[in-house]
């Protein structure tokens, strides 16, 4: 009798939880953390604890003024602290970074809801809040290995995209110095090795699908191609790996279904060479990806799929 008994939905469920995907995502992040540290020392150990844990306590304190049950304990704070870090150069003050933890969990995330509310990615969005409020801190970039040499003061240089854009002839690292990590960047754009490590790591545990990224990096390396620029050095530059692999797949800020989002993906893949061969900043992997998650409602309702058995508009239903 117990077989005929008739619960409420959902009738299917599964063993997975927000605390278990954002807990897969922060080990897919280790690697990228790791590789930070041994590439611009311990200060990027300083600024990844400072956005993590304002992030953390912006979100607990949030949720209490607004009389709300608190969410930190889903892990998605810290993830999107961590994220926030991968996006700042080592140099910039630890309290610029706390205001952009701040501006990520309070304005972008709670004040629209909280966890799958926000329409915009919070981690990006807090960048760009920053570029725009510390010009000068944010396109700042220490030399690799610098804090080896004996001073306190990081040595500055220029990004290799920064030196593609501005064509100044000075010499872009090596394909392996790009690949694993040996040039200049935010902390988690570096080491296009340890990124990549994590995104397996996420694919194998089903949390993304591989169709995402890659093609996100295919429209990049088909545009490079196509413009006669280095394919390889486009692919292992700036923020595109970070970005492809960890912010095109946000599961609140991209579409649900997989049409959409290789739509989405394609999309994020042409703004970003767009902005990179015609744009003032010689990266553009944030505004795309910002400017398709505001696109996100339009691409869900191009990529809906049609009921079965609906007829297409204008024809009649076939009577069987």
């Amino acid at each position: 009798m117990d077989k005929l008994i008739v619960s409420s939905s959902p009738h299917l469920r599964s063993g997975t939880s927000t605390t278990k995907l954002m807990l897969d995502v922060i080990i897919a992040l280790v690697p990228a953390a790791i590789a930070s540290i041994v590439i611009f020392g311990p200060r990027a150990l300083l600024i990844i604890g400072v956005c993590v844990v304002t992030c953390v306590l912006s979100e607990y304190v949030c949720r209490k003024v607004m009389k709300r049950e608190n969410t930190i304990g889903d892990l998605s704070a810290v993830v999107t602290g961590m994220l926030l870090a991968f996006n700042l150069p080592v140099g910039i003050h630890p309290l610029m970074a706390a205001f952009g933890g701040i501006v990520a969990i309070v304005v972008v995330k709670q004040m629209f809801g909280g966890i799958g509310q926000n329409f915009v990615n919070p981690a990006l969005t807090a960048r760009i809040v920053l570029m725009s409020s510390f010009p000068s801190p944010m396109s700042t970039w220490a030399q690799p290995f610098y804090y080896l040499q004996g001073s306190a003061d990081a040595m500055t240089t220029a990004s290799p995209l920064g030196i593609l854009k501005e064509g100044s002839g000075a010499e872009i690292p090596g394909y392996l110095d790009l690949f694993l990590g040996n040039n200049a960047g935010c902390l988690g754009e570096t080491c296009s090795l340890a990124l990549i490590l994590g995104g397996i790591y996420l694919v194998v545990r089903k949390v993304i699908h591989p169709a995402v990224p890659l093609t996100y990096l295919a429209v990049v390396a088909a545009i490079s191609a196509i413009a006669g620029r280095d394919v390889l050095t486009e692919l292992l530059t700036g923020g595109l790996m970070l970005g492809a692999i960890f912010m095109a797949t946000d599961y609140t800020t991209t579409p649900i279904t997989l049409k959409g989002r290789i739509i989405f993906a394609a999309g994020c893949g042409i703004l970003t060479m767009l902005i990179r061969m015609f744009g003032s900043l010689p990266e553009g992997v944030s505004f795309s990806i910002i400017l398709m998650n505001i696109l996100v409602p339009y691409i869900e309702k191009l990529s809906r799929p049609k009921p079965f058995g609906s007829a297409a508009k204008g024809k009649e239903r076939v009577k069987g």
